[in-house]
């Protein structure tokens, strides 16, 4: 699946963000086309959205409200295809359960939006 013109760019802005680490700034893009852009886009911005939150949470060391918004996204996730924009899901949350699973830090690989410039993978 491949999201709508009208979702794309803040998609990718938000993916930017999400893979430098700066998750608030991935929710606040992603924000408005969950809310406003179509109707086939929104379950997979949204189980976005609660990964950027879970881990904006595990870092501030709510680990209560990291669990939680990661359960949440990975039910809306499960309703979506496999693969979106590119992005495999099954892989992208088991990083982000793998991050959430470790104590915060730089220690710990982050999962990622995009593939990293040297051609690894997603995550």
């Amino acid at each position: 699946m491949t999201l709508a013109p009208e979702s794309a760019a803040r998609f990718a802005a938000g993916a930017t963000a999400f893979d430098r680490g700066d998750f608030f700034r991935a929710h606040e893009e992603w924000e408005h086309p969950w809310r406003f852009g179509p109707p086939a886009d929104r379950p997979f911005l949204h189980s976005l959205i609660q990964a950027a939150v879970a881990l904006y949470q595990w870092n501030r060391g709510n680990q209560p409200a990291a669990e939680r918004m990661a359960r949440a996204g990975r039910g809306k996730a499960a309703g979506c295809p496999p693969v979106v924009n590119g992005l495999d899901l099954a892989r992208f949350w088991a990083a982000v359960d793998a991050a959430l699973a470790a104590p915060p830090g730089p220690h710990v690989p982050l999962p990622r939006i995009r593939p990293a410039g040297d051609g690894t993978s997603h995550v």
